[in-house]
């Protein structure tokens, strides 16, 4: 649920006109802007990483040229997110999801307390990081992408990787690699201005046409919700329409693509407000922006999809929808 904001109505018919022209201008927006995310950052993204970890995923991180905090960052997300008491049926356990043989030889005591805790995650996240620096150096000589072939290591095995002389021919683990260097992105500081979206203009069309709607929990817009929504169904439908999966909730829509600044927001890019900003997890409301310092969004129950400020004290951050993003997210964490 999110405070109510209440915005008159002639604001709201200017936005409307403004809203039209930014639909226009977004396209325009993506044909001229040169440039991208430019390589990936060593800096997480703001509250990307739980702020009880981003002091660990940030140093550790940094361990070996293979891998990067944002890397690390996309790792622990896409196998826990970020639950330190995660348990998987094939016995995966802990923020990092180590099988306990393999954590018997690789576990380390990160925070030199005298144990090896694999619950732990000052033990758990260094841990990962060593065993991720461990398997690149086992395919060092191996031609390709360093940091492919220990993602690829990490999931098929060193010697497969060696074998085929980099990323096996396993869809698997191509998928694999393929994901969390994907994800990278989404925790990664953007170190230059970040592409625009070119879905972005259909999005708000669909969600134009649902302002005045009334808002529902859980909402989805089926026959069954008489077409209501709640905040995150209606940015999940919104970008359906033009074939963008979004996961249901809103934390996880943070992961669907890089972050840009708020002097960068464009039309289309999905605003994000928690009660805590140094946490994505606690993210709690979500909208979609349309320029001028607005957003179209469901707000709470009693309320209807309307035009709402973004410019309040809970603003989180925002996400550039991108589709090899959002298809990288896990369905469950």
């Amino acid at each position: 649920m999110r405070k109510a904001w209440i915005v008159a109505g002639a604001a709201v018919a200017a936005g409307l006109s403004f809203v039209m022209l930014l639909v226009v201008g977004v396209y325009m927006v993506a044909g001229n802007l040169a440039g991208g995310v430019g390589g990936a950052s060593r800096s997480l993204a703001k509250g990307a990483v739980p702020a009880a970890y981003s002091a660990l995923v940030q140093k550790w991180g940094t361990l070996c040229p293979a891998i990067n905090p944002a890397l690390l960052a996309a790792q622990l997300y896409q196998e826990s997110g970020f639950n330190p008491k995660a348990q998987s049926p094939a016995a995966a356990q802990g923020i990092a999801q180590f099988i306990p043989g393999t954590w018997a030889t690789h576990g380390l005591d990160g925070d030199g307390d005298g144990d090896r805790d694999v619950w732990d995650p000052k033990d758990a996240i260094p841990s990962a990081a060593s065993y991720d620096c461990k398997l690149a150096s086992y395919v060092k000589d191996v031609p390709g992408d360093a940091t492919k072939n220990m993602l690829a290591s990490y999931n098929a095995g060193a010697y497969a990787v060696i074998k085929y002389g980099g990323v096996p021919p396993y869809k698997e683990t191509q998928n694999y690699v393929k994901t969390i260097t994907t994800l990278e992105q989404s925790f990664a500081a953007p170190v230059s201005r970040v592409d625009p979206s070119k879905q972005a203009a259909a999005a708000i069309y669909y969600a134009q046409k649902k302002l005045g709607t009334p808002y529902l929990w859980g909402g989805e817009g089926s026959a069954a919700d008489g077409g209501r929504f709640d905040c995150s169904g209606l940015t999940q439908a919104a970008y359906e329409t033009v074939g963008i999966s979004l996961p249901r909730v809103a934390n996880d829509q943070y992961n669907a693509g890089p972050h840009p600044d708020r002097d960068e927001l464009l039309p289309g890019d999905l605003v994000f407000f928690s009660d805590d900003l140094t946490n994505s997890r606690a993210i709690r409301h979500v909208g979609i922006y349309v320029g001028g310092g607005y957003m179209i969004d469901a707000p709470r129950t009693g309320a209807v999809i309307r035009f709402d400020p973004i410019d309040t004290p809970d603003y989180f951050g925002a996400t550039r929808v991108t589709e090899d993003g959002a298809k990288a997210l896990p369905t469950t964490v």
